[in-house]
């Protein structure tokens, strides 16, 4: 089974109260919705498998590490495009590949628009971002997708979860790890996170 991660750090609790508020504007949102990404991926990469490298310095060799793989970011389009540049800026080499879904607002089922993914995905490091895990119907179609590909080093990285997102997710994809910054308490009836931050693709886009 795959691990959960509720991250509980001090920063991402006082910017996670900013991306609740709903006096928060467009740009403050998208701004550290970004900063969260980052911090989160600080902490997601903290096991990762490194390799040793030889670096000439000034003054001799210096015995390095990288990183073993190579990254790739798939953002859940629209709202995980907001994760992508926080999580750059961290790993600048990373690359980045889409899945463009759309939920159907009465079946609350997710339907793929979009698919393109640099070559490397195979053997990378993928990171799925997406900010809310609410059905987590769009999670697992987003992974299903990689998976066809042959991908096999799969997480999920989001802002926001609930505890039926997080158990459909984990039942459909047992391996994949998931990291979150917060756990919420429900859905409602229509499939929102309660307390959650509304909808985060129109927050980020100024869409409503």
């Amino acid at each position: 089974m795959g691990k959960l991660v509720i991250f509980n750090h001090p920063l991402m609790h006082q910017k996670l109260s900013i991306i609740r508020d709903e006096k928060t504007g467009t740009r403050d949102f998208r701004e550290v919705v970004s900063e969260i990404a980052m911090l989160m991926a600080y902490e997601v990469t903290r096991d990762w498998e490194t390799k040793d490298v030889d670096v000439k310095t000034p003054m001799g060799i210096a015995k390095c590490k990288v990183l073993a793989k190579e990254v790739v970011i798939v953002p859940i389009l629209r709202a995980g495009l907001g994760m992508v540049d926080g999580i750059n800026q961290l790993i600048p080499t990373a690359k980045v590949g889409h899945v463009g879904l759309y939920r159907d607002e009465t079946t609350l089922e997710p339907h793929e628009y979009y698919a393109k993914f640099p070559p490397c995905i195979t053997d990378a490091q993928v990171l799925v971002v997406d900010p809310m895990l609410a059905t987590g119907g769009s999670a697992i179609h987003a992974i299903d997708v990689l998976k066809r590909r042959n991908v096999k080093n799969i997480a999920y990285v989001g802002l926001v979860g609930a505890p039926e997102g997080v158990s459909a997710l984990q039942k459909a994809h047992p391996d994949v790890d998931i990291f979150l910054a917060a756990l919420d308490e429900k859905l409602n009836e229509i499939g929102y996170i309660v307390p959650g931050l509304g909808d985060c693709g129109d927050r980020l886009f100024g869409t409503k």
